[in-house]
């Protein structure tokens, strides 16, 4: 085995891509070989309950496909796990925990009040994962299991599989649009409220902007690598994309309510305004229909996300020839490559995963469409929610509000003005320019 090829199953989004469309494609074989009753082993849902009387009731009704699926994403989480260094024992305990965690809050969900207050189960997700991390001190065993991009990558690719591949090319010029509006727009103003009033590190300014503008934690991250800055600045640009992001998740939805917007306005919206993939999810599904998890996924991962490759080549380009040009020999040149390597390749898998359930879909009859509708991708729909309320868990248990208090006012108030201006260029976009493409969904 090469280096390179070591090196690619090592990567997160490797294997979200390999587990994301393996789930889909073996599904896919299952039913052409009539095994669809195989599938419905590892599907179900919490019913609805009232109080903790039915509780039994609902236990008993889950417990035997909930094993079952413990057993299925514990062993190919496990197996992935181990290729990208983790320790499998350590990890597989882990998951263990945060398995129990995510059925326990999937049956909260289920509760008639929770329906009422439209908590899905990823948002009360985050509200136990925060509420368990600031109370109590987590064992480090446990921390293995808590991969917040492992499990929002497998399920953003799930999610191409039940986004037909007509809708993305239909409103996905729309979403590269309206993404390059709002990332120059959001990563210009955060650079220069950083750099011109609080006088802050360009490169430090670079890793906010970049947070606030593209693709949050992976976009301060690559901006951070392409433009060598320190790795505190790194941390603090990951440190407000949580703050603002778990912000958002209450807030977008709320005004979305308010303003009583179509949900795929209200999805386009949560899209441009939200500042990670994970975060966006919660909130779009707050809004309760499909059409604003479709807009939220154009928006973001093809609007967004895609531009991080470009930004860290520029942003490379711009620390090599202007920020650093004391520092470098004139000889230095950017490869490229770097474009490709600093793309989100996760992004991939989720094209390939809607083409592949496209396509099957246009191969068979009416009556065989239906119905691998409803049973193949009815099944991987129940498993991209699982994986986003692993997202969550994740999120809320790795995330301890007295760590966020650290990271000073200026680079917070640098940060903000970018959020001053690009929630409300995100709402006017979604609701007067861009509107028609989001009310077809």
């Amino acid at each position: 085995m090469t280096s390179t090829s070591v090196r690619w199953h090592k990567k997160e989004d490797s294997w979200a891509i390999i587990l994301g469309l393996g789930l889909i494609v073996v599904a896919t074989l299952l039913f052409f070989a009539n095994g669809a009753a195989i599938l419905k082993l590892f599907s179900f849902k919490v019913p609805s309950w009232q109080t903790a009387a039915n509780l039994p009731e609902v236990l008993l009704a889950v417990a035997q496909p909930a094993v079952l699926l413990y057993v299925l994403l514990g062993t190919i989480l496990t197996i992935g796990a181990s290729y990208l260094g983790f320790s499998r024992r350590a990890y597989f305990k882990g998951f263990t925990v945060l398995y129990v965690l995510a059925l326990i809050v999937t049956i909260l969900a289920g509760n008639s009040l929770a329906k009422a207050a439209q908590i899905e189960s990823p948002l009360m997700a985050l509200f136990v994962g925060l509420l368990i991390s600031n109370l109590v001190k987590l064992p480090s065993w446990f921390t293995e299991a808590l991969r917040t991009e492992y499990y929002v990558k497998t399920g953003i690719i799930l999610m191409g599989a039940t986004l037909p591949l007509t809708i993305i090319l239909q409103a996905g010029p729309a979403a590269i649009g309206q993404a390059l509006i709002v990332s120059v727009v959001t990563f210009s103003s955060i650079y220069l409220a950083a750099t011109r009033i609080f006088d802050l590190d360009k490169r430090f300014a670079a890793c906010l902007g970049a947070g606030g503008s593209i693709c949050g934690v992976s976009g301060a991250i690559a901006i951070g690598g392409a433009c060598r800055a320190r790795q505190e600045h790194v941390s603090v640009a990951i440190s407000l994309v949580i703050v603002w992001a778990v912000i958002m998740i209450f807030a977008l939805p709320a005004a979305s309510f308010a303003l009583d917007l179509h949900p795929g306005i209200a999805g386009a919206w949560i899209g441009t305004s939200e500042f990670a993939d994970a975060a966006g999810f919660a909130a779009a599904q707050a809004i309760g229909h499909e059409a604003a998890i479709r807009a939220f996924t154009l928006m973001k991962v093809v609007g967004r996300d895609m531009f991080v490759g470009v930004w860290a080549f520029i942003v490379a380009i711009l620390s090599v020839t202007v920020w650093e040009r004391q520092h470098v020999k004139d000889s230095e040149r950017i490869d490229k490559r770097e474009i490709w390597n600093r793309f989100p390749k996760f992004i991939v898998g989720f094209f390939l995963a809607s083409i592949v359930t496209s396509l099957v879909i246009a191969s068979l009859d009416t009556a065989q469409g239906a119905a691998y509708s409803k049973g193949i991708l009815g099944l991987l729909k129940e498993l991209r929610g699982w994986f986003f309320v692993l997202t969550f868990l994740s999120i809320g248990l790795t995330t301890r509000f007295k760590d966020l208090t650290s990271v000073g006012y200026k680079p917070f108030l640098a940060f903000a003005i970018g959020v001053a201006i690009n929630v409300p260029l995100g709402y006017f976009l979604s609701t007067s320019v861009f509107d028609h493409f989001w009310i077809q969904l």
